[in-house]
């Protein structure tokens, strides 16, 4: 694992697109942006998640776009919040994309983040109990992971009841699509998140750590994963880093510390991701 050579990846402007215009009739500059990535011979690209409170394009449909005008590539999520969603329609989905794109579909999910009113409203509008997405997460991952390996899945949790379902098509991939589960070693349920991840993921994603911080979430993953019984060889840890490029070292600090505290909130302030208090274990 340690040997591994460095993979570099782009997040692409899928939020940035509505930004610049609400009702966008052209997607094709994100696409071209993609296949300049693969052409630079970058590794992956990335693409973010959210309903309605931070709008852009739906990720899983994009990256089946890019799927088709690319061919090397990885496609990731970063991150997706797979809790709005139903575990069956979106097992369906994702490895649909894994097909179409040939097995570079990667799923990074967390259980979302600094709640402000727009989030509160997003998990409500989908009739999700919010305080519960910890655990409704942790039931996705279990059933997704076994509808992706075409599994017959009788599930019974606090969230979901399956019975005697089996879920077509099926990744291409017999481990299916990897999932990455967000762990921040900023996170007051840091442990949770890596204990979590190292029992349910294929890995983990890191976003709003600096490189030390990000070091000291790996290695204690790692030994995680280690402690489980897992070999490392099964897992991969990934780093989401926001770049500002400016000429003024001062001024390229203070302008992302402004954007990043005003977009992830208590993420990146060093709280738990859930300063309102809503999170419940289940």
């Amino acid at each position: 694992m340690t040997s591994e050579k460095l993979k570099l990846g782009i997040l692409l402007p899928t939020r940035g697109l509505l930004l610049d215009d609400e009702r966008p009739t052209n997607i094709q500059p994100v696409l071209d942006m993609a296949k300049q990535v693969e052409e630079a011979g970058l590794d992956s690209v990335w693409v973010g998640d959210s309903l309605t409170a931070k709008p852009r394009l739906e990720p899983l449909s994009t990256l089946s776009a890019i799927a088709a005008q690319t061919n090397t590539v990885r496609l990731g999520t970063a991150v997706m919040l797979m809790g709005l969603r139903h575990p069956l329609l979106l097992a369906q989905t994702m490895a649909t994309v894994d097909l179409v794109s040939q097995g570079r579909l990667i799923i990074a999910t967390g259980i979302g983040g600094a709640f402000n009113d727009a989030q509160k409203k997003e998990w409500e509008s989908v009739s999700v109990d919010a305080s519960r997405r910890a655990g409704r997460l942790e039931e996705m991952i279990r059933v997704i992971k076994s509808l992706n390996k075409g599994e017959n899945v009788t599930y019974h949790g606090r969230h979901f009841d399956i019975d005697d379902t089996v879920m077509l098509p099926v990744s291409g991939r017999d481990s299916g699509v990897p999932i990455l589960l967000a762990c921040h070693g900023r996170s007051k349920v840091r442990r949770t998140q890596i204990q979590r991840a190292a029992s349910l993921a294929d890995g983990i994603i890191s976003i709003s750590d600096t490189p030390d911080e990000y070091a000291e979430v790996v290695k204690d993953f790692h030994n995680a994963v280690s402690n489980g019984g897992r070999d490392l060889s099964e897992v991969q840890t990934t780093m989401y880093m926001t770049i500002n490029m400016d000429e003024n070292v001062d001024k390229a600090k203070s302008d992302s510390e402004e954007w990043l505290l005003g977009y992830y909130g208590a993420i990146f302030g060093a709280a738990d991701g859930d300063h309102l208090g809503i999170l419940k274990e289940s």
